[in-house]
């Protein structure tokens, strides 16, 4: 989001940062610790080394904390009379609504393939992306109380390119993660797509989507530094290209010893997508 490198290391957009991740934060806590809140049985089958399952973390401490983070972050997204952006506050308001929406009954949409998929991909994508692209617009980069989410991926091609790729990388996280708890999700009568499709088809197909998707920008920004228009951009774009096809090898070579019945095995792979993903926020900068 910041119009150049030099405009990154000041006061305002570290301002800008704090302020925006503190809240995050605690609303993914809110979010992952509802999930696990509300499937504790499921969890004692797919997953029973997690806090509640294993007994570790009891049901009323939970609740408490979920409860705490919930609210302390939609109260601290909104109590700075400059750095409380739309865009931090579509971010942090979309995140609760899709995240309870997905595992709180009786909504509770990850009964349904599709829509968890959809609540997975919104925020993963678009509302985290476009929520603090805008936000960093509005807060550190001169953008103003008037710049939108909305105004943001209709605008500007680099919010919407890379509210895109995550969107993608979502969807795959989210198909992988229920690979491995098929046997608690068919227990529980949960029709997620590797319960509906088989567990083969599902990893086969996410791992060959996210392959062509870093493989297919990697090539893209190699071929936008051969054209850059100076040294610096051209270096960023050959970054950028490398690390995607390196990412989109690292996919592939990292499935092949993969069985994907085993659930150790699957959900090793899956914690390795997840390093990708942050990675390439990591990278994200060099996008020029």
């Amino acid at each position: 989001a910041a119009p150049t490198y030099s405009e990154v290391f000041t006061l305002k957009t570290l301002a800008s940062i704090i302020f925006a991740s503190i809240p995050a934060l605690f609303m993914n806590l809110y979010i992952t610790g509802l999930n696990q809140i509300t499937d504790v049985d499921i969890d004692r089958i797919n997953k029973p080394d997690l806090p509640i399952a294993a007994g570790h973390l009891s049901l009323p401490t939970a609740k408490a904390i979920v409860i705490f983070s919930g609210i302390f972050s939609l109260a601290m997204g909104l109590s700075h009379p400059f750095l409380s952006t739309n865009g931090l506050s579509v971010a942090l308001w979309a995140s609760f609504i899709l995240g309870t929406m997905y595992s709180l009954p009786p909504i509770r949409f990850k009964r349904f393939h599709l829509l968890a998929a959809f609540c997975i991909i919104a925020v993963r994508g678009a509302v985290i992306n476009a929520g603090f692209y805008a936000h960093a617009q509005a807060a550190a980069f001169g953008g103003g109380a008037s710049t939108t989410v909305i105004g943001c991926l209709l605008s500007d091609t680099r919010c919407a390119l890379s509210s895109l790729f995550f969107s993608v990388f979502g969807f795959v996280i989210a198909l992988m993660k229920d690979v491995p708890d098929v046997k608690g999700d068919k227990e529980s009568n949960i029709k997620t797509m590797p319960v509906r499709y088989g567990q083969h088809r599902i990893f086969g197909s996410v791992r060959r989507l996210l392959t062509v998707s870093f493989l297919s920008i990697g090539i893209g920004f190699l071929k936008g530094a051969a054209n850059a228009p100076s040294q610096v951009l051209a270096t960023c774009r050959t970054i950028l290209g490398v690390s995607s096809v390196l990412a989109g090898y690292s996919v592939r070579k990292e499935a092949v010893s993969v069985d994907p019945e085993d659930s150790k095995q699957v959900y090793k792979y899956y914690m390795h997508l997840w390093k990708l993903f942050y990675a390439s926020y990591l990278v994200l900068p060099f996008a020029r």
